[in-house]
């Protein structure tokens, strides 16, 4: 990776680089990030801070998450350690539910599965944890109960979620637009938003140390809901629920490793993308010049293709991780992307809504993802609890035979994706950017702008982006030159404008010095000491 210059930024987002020596935090919502740094002053390490900013995160910005999350994370601590926390679906499931559906309802109980994100709470806290555990929950508590002032971008999100929770019709939605739409409206940034059952909630939490969500009160709340609302889950899926310690997988790109944790979530898609870019020569061409944007595309076409066909649960996968990040594959695969776009990326068959934080004390290391996944998630809220719970369920398919296929106590397709870089064995940090399909997408351009052009956190989480949606539609942020956009066209790609480029945040040790960043796109903030 080429040396970073922490005093060049050539994209125009006004942020700079935050650095200290003692610990960092990035995550996309302030205040989230001040219950980690408290964490820290009061003598926690980074993990406690990550956890704390994590819990605060269901708070203050709930229309990506909440406590009905799913959530994966990446520690380093000498050595790399991934924790899958999502959850399965109900054990009573049955394709039955499915009859005449072409996919799994986006806003319906059929697209809960069990929430594992206070399973990855527990499980980080009881491996690293150095405070106690219901002194993590006092931030986020102090918010909910005594109200705290939306963020723009978090109000923006709102808003725009009023056109698809509002129109939901049906005892299962109610409690969720009473808690989140009072008075049939979001609230508008600046305005001041709490909720003082997920302060109860929390608390309950906190104080038994997560089992009542799972074997307690609260696992008890939510299976009589779904009784009584039409859903599946029960107490018993609840009860069998655990988060795994997972090995992650890893890529070699230019001398730089990248890790993801393995299937099911999708970041073995950016590695295979980054295997695949490897055997092109970006360095040679500026960042911005039509051959760099094309050659990431097309690689990342190719990736999505092997990662929508093989990847699922990991005990229903037909493939290793292994075989789709062989090189040999990748060899085979990258002769397929040549001057023009590809019409249609078909997998080969090789041989053989999401808030992100990043926490650093020096010696741990966390990257920490967890999501409602579309927004708000599926709109059903339990009664009194103020838990929203995810629609994780949607990324299982319908498709008969196929290795993701819904079925009884299995984990769906995941998109979120937390992220690390090591050189030589030594670790570099904590990475990620949210946004579904986006996510592998903006690992790839963030780790070909730290790698190939020696980018400093900010600056890599500045640049424009681009993503792929699917045959040879790309969408490009407006900063993207219409020169470039041109030159796409004229190669086969279908260009548009996006709105939606993903929000990312960072944090890099260089030297002993944490250098932190978080991105313009989101509400963020990256703070050091």
């Amino acid at each position: 990776m080429c040396a970073q210059n922490l005093t060049r930024y050539p994209y125009p987002s006004g942020r700079r680089v935050v650095m200290g020596k003692r610990g960092a935090i990035a995550t996309s919502q302030p205040l989230a990030a001040l219950a980690g740094m408290e964490m820290l002053w009061q003598g926690g390490n980074a993990v406690d801070a990550a956890l704390a900013t994590a819990i605060a995160l269901t708070v203050v910005e709930p229309t990506s998450n909440g406590i009905g999350s799913d959530a994966f994370a990446l520690v380093w601590d000498g050595k790399l350690h991934g924790l899958n926390a999502s959850g399965r679906s109900a054990q009573a499931l049955t394709l039955e539910h499915f009859a005449g559906m072409e996919h799994v309802p986006q806003h319906d109980w059929l697209s809960v599965t069990v929430p594992g994100a206070v399973s990855a709470w527990r499980s980080l806290w009881e491996r690293w944890g150095r405070l106690p555990f219901e002194q993590l929950f006092t931030p986020a508590i102090r918010y909910a109960e005594e109200g705290y002032p939306v963020s723009p971008e978090t109000a923006l999100a709102w808003k725009q979620a009023e056109k698809t929770y509002l129109p939901l019709q049906g005892e299962a939605f109610q409690a969720f637009k009473e808690v989140f739409f009072l008075g049939d409206r979001a609230p508008a940034a600046g305005e001041v938003w709490h909720s003082p059952a997920h302060a109860e909630t929390l608390r309950t939490i906190a104080q038994s140390g997560g089992d009542s969500f799972y074997t307690g009160a609260l696992a008890e709340k939510i299976a009589a809901f779904a009784a009584a609302t039409g859903g599946l889950l029960t107490q018993a899926d609840f009860a069998i629920h655990r988060a795994d310690w997972v090995e992650p997988i890893a890529t070699d790109y230019r001398g730089t490793t990248v890790w993801e944790i393995p299937p099911n979530g999708q970041g073995i898609a950016a590695l295979m993308a980054l295997n695949l870019l490897e055997g092109f020569d970006l360095s040679r061409y500026p960042r911005e010049s039509t051959e760099v944007y094309h050659w990431q595309i097309e690689a990342m076409k190719l990736a999505f293709a092997d990662a929508h066909r093989y990847v699922a649960d990991a005990g229903t996968m037909t493939l290793p991780p292994t075989a789709l990040l062989s090189r040999d594959y990748a060899r085979e695969r990258r002769s397929l992307i040549r001057h023009t776009a590809l019409p249609l990326a078909e997998p080969g068959l090789p041989k053989g809504g999401t808030v992100y934080l990043a926490a650093s004390d020096g010696e741990l290391m966390v990257s920490f993802i967890q999501s409602n996944y579309m927004g708000f998630g599926s709109g059903i809220l339990v009664p009194g609890t103020g838990i929203a719970l995810h629609n994780r369920a949607t990324g299982f398919t319908l498709e008969a035979g196929h290795p993701n296929q819904i079925a009884p106590n299995k984990r769906p397709f995941h998109t979120i994706i937390p992220g690390f870089l090591t050189r030589d064995g030594q670790p570099l940090g904590p990475f990620g950017v949210m946004g579904a399909a986006m996510q592998p997408q903006g690992h790839l351009q963030v780790v070909v702008n730290l790698v190939d052009y020696g980018m400093n956190p900010q600056a890599a989480l500045d640049a424009p982006r681009w993503q792929f949606i699917r045959d040879n539609l790309v969408l490009l942020e407006p900063t993207v030159s219409p020169a470039i956009a041109t030159a796409l066209v004229d190669r086969g790609h279908t260009i548009r404008q996006g709105s939606f480029f993903g929000r990312g945040q960072m944090i890099l040790s260089t030297n002993g010095v944490l250098v932190a960043a978080s991105e313009p796109r989101a509400d963020g903030l990256a703070l050091a000491w």
